[in-house]
């Protein structure tokens, strides 16, 4: 799959040094992975909740950051919509960003 926009994650973890690790995992198995419905997202993580609308959230790094995407499966395309703390996605709306 491709991501689209992934220096918003390097921003981040510029940001949050100990989230280097876990984000860069997920780019890289991201990148290798191709999917046939959003359900198989799961291969790559435990932590991914299928939201709806496309919209998918994924854990890193044990439940302490959270990044939500859009899918587009017939693209194979994952945009990175935003990333942050397990706090600040509490007070977001998942599908609003």
């Amino acid at each position: 799959m491709r991501i689209i926009t992934p220096s918003r994650l390097k921003e981040f973890y510029q940001k949050h040094a100990d989230a280097k690790t876990g984000i860069e995992l997920w780019i890289s198995r991201i990148k290798e992975l191709q999917i046939e419905n959003l359900n198989d997202l799961k291969k790559i993580a435990n932590s991914v909740d299928v939201i709806g609308d496309g919209r998918v959230v994924f854990d890193i790094k044990g439940n302490k950051y959270r990044i939500i995407t859009i899918v587009k499966v017939h693209r194979q395309i994952v945009y990175i919509r935003w990333v942050g703390t397990h706090a600040e996605y509490d007070k977001v709306d998942a599908f609003s960003v």
